[in-house]
């Protein structure tokens, strides 16, 4: 059975923000590139160039669910301003969902409504920093995520 793929990919995107890779210092005292760091980045690089459009979009899924997890892991230890970034991430990425969705299908305008109301989950669990609306975000992301692995048969 073939599945529909409601996301348009020949659209611009929008980029979720990352830091630069941090310099380690040598004994000499200069910055040198972090040759672990520019390793790993050419990799993710070379992943995603060679990606499916599905596996894409599992991708930003994986990536959304890790994002809330974190958030999460750092709201236990009150450290809230990495709470803030890694919620910001994960809205980065629903948007980044949302701006994709390709509305001439029908199941676009679903989609867009679920990731509304994750997105609004999201907000008001960083707002008010709640564990509980953190759990109904990451509930609703790893479906997503475990949805979209069982319809395109992503290993």
């Amino acid at each position: 059975m073939a599945v529909m793929n409601p996301y348009n990919y020949s659209k611009p995107k929008s980029f979720v923000r990352v830091e630069p890779q941090k310099k380690i210092m040598t004994s000499v005292g200069e910055n040198k590139p972090n040759a672990i760091g520019d390793k790993m980045d050419q990799y993710l690089e070379s992943k995603i160039i060679a990606a499916k459009p599905e596996e894409l979009t599992f991708m930003l899924y994986e990536g959304l669910v890790k994002f809330i997890k974190k958030a999460m892991l750092t709201l236990e230890t009150k450290n809230y301003e990495q709470v803030n970034y890694n919620t910001q991430r994960a809205q980065a990425i629903v948007d980044e969902l949302r701006s994709t969705l390709n509305m001439d299908i029908p199941l676009s305008e679903s989609l867009d409504a679920l990731y509304e109301y994750l997105g609004f989950k999201l907000l008001n669990a960083n707002v008010g920093k709640s564990e509980e609306e953190y759990g109904e975000a990451l509930e609703i992301a790893e479906n997503f995520k475990d949805t979209w692995k069982e319809a395109f048969n992503i290993k």
